[in-house]
């Protein structure tokens, strides 16, 4: 019977991962008209304001933004758009992609840095 353990634990865990994902709903409840200010494991460290209407808002440089199901979706000049899963807890943010953690970020409310 012991062997069977790994296997129900593995059942156990799945359900609670995707738990920690964020829905459409919540994306935009908690993002939008909000910056993120945070770092990505590929590009490093990024301070973005995402407006209601769609616009990302950086530094030198504005982009788009969407949920889309329960991901949110970038598209940066020149690029094709790029979706994430989202793991929001209080003002902390996680970017999921393919079950793995790519970033992580802050909510900050409103636009601060006047972008």
């Amino acid at each position: 019977m012991l062997r069977y353990i790994p296997l129900v634990l593995a059942f156990v865990a799945a359900p609670a991962f995707a738990q920690d994902l964020a829905t459409g709903d919540a994306i935009k409840a908690a993002i939008s008209d909000n910056t993120v200010q945070g770092s990505m494991t590929s590009s490093g460290a990024y301070t973005e304001f995402y407006a209601a209407d769609g616009t990302i808002k950086g530094k030198d440089y504005t982009a788009k933004w969407a949920v889309e199901g329960d991901t949110m979706c970038f598209t940066y000049e020149g690029a094709a758009a790029d979706c994430w899963h989202v793991k929001i807890a209080g003002e902390a943010v996680t970017w999921v992609k393919d079950g793995v953690d790519g970033g992580t970020g802050t909510i900050l409310p409103g636009n601060p840095n006047k972008f």
